[in-house]
């Protein structure tokens, strides 16, 4: 082993051990989400909507007296495939395509979707209209939510793990130590990333599978993709965590900027709802965001299946803004 490996591994075990040892810290990481989990699966168990969801395929516009229809909510999609995908599933309560005569579809398992399509019909007082069925197993929402929450906790072990710990290196004094050392800024930084990447995956695998035991989450797709997605979402969050803390020296300063990151990140990510049918610009500042890209892909490969070359979109985002992240952090950290 080289003198840089050795200093890496000096610095990569000596975070572990110190993580470790924090047993308040290591106790929140492991029960704090299984307790969202298990609360959310018993409240959300029964739980009814007010509104019925209706997909919407195609350009054309709705009909008048169906787009007027009050207690639909209307979710457009690109093509019908994916509009019927989503109502295989249970995710919308029926799929409409504009045109003469309209064209509906309806998951002949879903008690909803019948009551939408007498909403429908009486909508369109004796239009013409086509009926097509699709069938397919309803998805959870604990199994849909299960993806945000294990996203939600993998970023403030990122962020809050790496950044507030290398600033209280800072402020007392540990960094100005190490750079005495023959330590250079690029394997003190690849020593944290490795560190908390590690201690993620096992915090994730733990969480996960324990209460995969319970509740018998439904994963349709490759648990390697869904490992693969959580570990790039994890070096990209504990990336964005070293720039945050590049040069802040204040453990208030940093508190505050992580906060300003991870609470628009938490509801704007699509951890608790979905933001389908939100205002464009609302859409586009959660592309902006890292767990927004984690979560889609984790929900794609888990209820629909999705490969890894189908999520490679999400996949690319995420190493792209890693990239960017330590490259403008490393540019940046100082050790005092």
């Amino acid at each position: 082993m080289t003198a840089s490996l050795r200093r890496v591994w000096a610095v990569f075990t000596a975070r572990n051990k110190e993580f470790l040892r924090d047993r308040g810290a290591l106790g929140w990481n492991l029960l704090f989400p299984l307790f969202v989990v298990f609360g959310m699966a018993f409240a959300f168990s029964g739980r009814r909507q007010d509104v019925f969801k209706v997909g919407v395929a195609g350009g054309p516009a709705l009909p008048r007296a169906v787009a007027e229809t009050r207690y639909l909510g209307f979710v457009h999609f690109d093509s019908l495939a994916e509009g019927q995908a989503r109502l295989r599933r249970h995710q919308i309560d029926l799929l409409v395509e504009p045109g003469t005569p309209l064209s509906y579809w309806v998951n002949d398992s879903a008690p909803k979707g019948y009551l939408a399509e007498r909403v429908l019909l009486g909508a369109l007082d004796g239009a013409p209209s086509r009926r097509g069925a699709v069938s397919g197993r309803p998805i959870r929402y604990v199994d849909w939510l299960v993806s945000g929450l294990m996203g939600m906790n993998m970023m403030f072990s990122a962020l809050f793990g790496v950044g507030y710990v290398i600033v209280r290196y800072r402020k007392n004094g540990v960094l100005k130590r190490l750079k005495a050392t023959p330590l250079r800024a690029a394997e003190f930084l690849a020593a944290q990333i490795a560190s908390r990447l590690v201690l993620i995956l096992g915090v994730f695998a733990v969480v996960y599978h324990g209460a995969d035991y319970f509740l018998r989450f439904e994963r349709l797709g490759s648990l390697v993709a869904l490992y693969l997605v959580f570990a790039l979402g994890a070096v990209c969050l504990v990336s964005l965590g070293l720039l945050v803390a590049a040069r802040v020296a204040s453990e208030e300063l940093a508190g505050g900027l992580l906060n300003l990151i991870t609470w628009p990140m938490m509801f704007l990510s699509g951890v608790w709802f979905s933001l389908e049918g939100a205002p464009r610009p609302l859409r586009l500042l959660a592309q902006a965001m890292p767990l927004t890209h984690v979560i889609d892909a984790a929900r794609a490969v888990m209820t629909e299946g999705a490969t890894l070359s189908q999520i490679a979109p999400q996949l690319w985002i995420l190493a792209a803004m890693t990239a960017v992240f330590l490259v403008l952090g490393a540019q940046l950290f100082r050790w005092d």
